[in-house]
């Protein structure tokens, strides 16, 4: 099969590739997830993320966002001493933040994907780029939504981490024009 290149640096990248990335998302809590996993992402490389994935997952509750809402001193004491996630305390208290945040989000637009009707006509958004190269780090859409977002009291957001967040939750399907999992999803 063919693939976007970067997707052959482990089986974990392959696997992401193939069954999560770029994939349509419909679930508030996956929406979420994607999210709480760009924040821990930012600097470092995905792979890091994937590999401590299940890690994150098991200490930020599943990131159901309205348990994390919750979470006090001894929680971020807690997530701090926890030597197999990624210890960044601005990135935890983000986390925090944005939960609190996507709270008040849900209840103005009932999910998260009536938020993002708004600022978009129609989605999935199909590039067709032929090298890995031609993909932009953000665009005006990013952009646009960081804006909003801030706007809204969300913490630890650029343009380039909300750019790889559409990607990831298939609103931008961004698979190079050669890769077979380009139409799949």
């Amino acid at each position: 099969m063919k693939r976007c290149n970067w997707s052959n640096i482990s089986q974990k990248m392959t696997n992401y590739h193939d069954n999560e990335w770029g994939v349509l998302k419909n679930d508030d809590t996956k929406f979420f997830e994607i999210f709480c996993l760009e924040i821990m992402q930012s600097g470092l490389s995905w792979e890091i993320i994937l590999n401590k994935r299940e890690y994150l997952k098991e200490a930020f509750d599943n990131f159901d966002f309205n348990i994390i809402s919750n979470y006090k001193e001894n929680k971020i004491s807690t997530l701090m001493e926890n030597k197999n996630i990624i210890r960044n305390n601005l990135k935890i208290l983000a986390i925090i933040n944005n939960a609190n945040k996507f709270i008040d989000l849900l209840k103005e637009y009932n999910n998260f994907n009536n938020f993002l009707n708004k600022y978009i006509d129609n989605y999935p958004i199909i590039n067709n780029y032929k090298f890995e190269n031609e993909i932009p780090s953000y665009n005006d859409l990013s952009i646009k939504l960081v804006k909003v977002l801030k706007n809204k009291g969300f913490k630890f957001i650029g343009p380039t981490i909300m750019y790889s967040f559409l990607q990831a939750s298939g609103i931008i399907n961004d698979h190079i024009s050669k890769c077979d999992f380009k139409y799949i999803n």
